[in-house]
């Protein structure tokens, strides 16, 4: 099973909890707002989604 983890830009302040939180390193801020430029690393813990204090990060499995 795979993760595909999503964030929706229009609400992300790129505060950087998803970057400090991933243990596997999948988010990078990038012009303000947090990327998920090594989504193929994603184990799907969530801990993104928990700290994101605006609710713009989703983990679908595929």
């Amino acid at each position: 099973m795979s993760f595909i983890p999503k964030n929706d830009k229009n609400c992300c302040t790129g505060c950087g909890e998803c970057v400090e939180i991933c243990p596997q390193d999948v988010w990078e801020i990038i012009d303000d707002k947090a990327e998920p430029v090594r989504a193929e690393d994603c184990v799907g813990c969530m801990s993104c989604v928990e700290v994101c204090p605006n609710g713009c990060i989703t983990i679908e499995e595929e």
